[in-house]
């Protein structure tokens, strides 16, 4: 597993080629094989990540840690397509940041 620490400008050319949306995001997976597995690639976007831990009071660090798990429970299959495939994920993501003491990001 590959963790990158991008910025706007690469962040904004990421998401552009692989998901067709001209502006950068927090944290994209890239998945090298099929899920369950977690080998695969993650970039978070720093300006991004910054910014919305800002403007949702939270602490960048906490922020960070919860779109690290975010984005590996993607490189193990987990989605948010769905209302219910987006509440299994979002329970799991607290299951997990609570075992790291972190509180509830929702």
């Amino acid at each position: 597993m590959t963790l990158r620490l991008v910025d706007h400008e690469e962040g904004r050319s990421l998401n552009r080629a692989y998901r067709g949306k001209d502006n950068p995001t927090n944290v994209l997976s890239f998945c090298y094989d099929p899920p369950p597995r977690m080998s695969g690639d993650l970039a978070l976007c720093v300006p991004v990540v910054l910014s919305e831990a800002l403007a949702q009071g939270k602490p960048p660090l906490a922020h960070f840690a919860h779109l690290v798990v975010h984005g590996m429970l993607h490189l193990q299959g987990y989605e948010h397509e769905t209302d219910a495939a987006a509440l299994r994920m979002e329970n799991k993501e607290r299951e997990i940041l609570a075992r790291l003491g972190l509180s509830d990001p929702y």
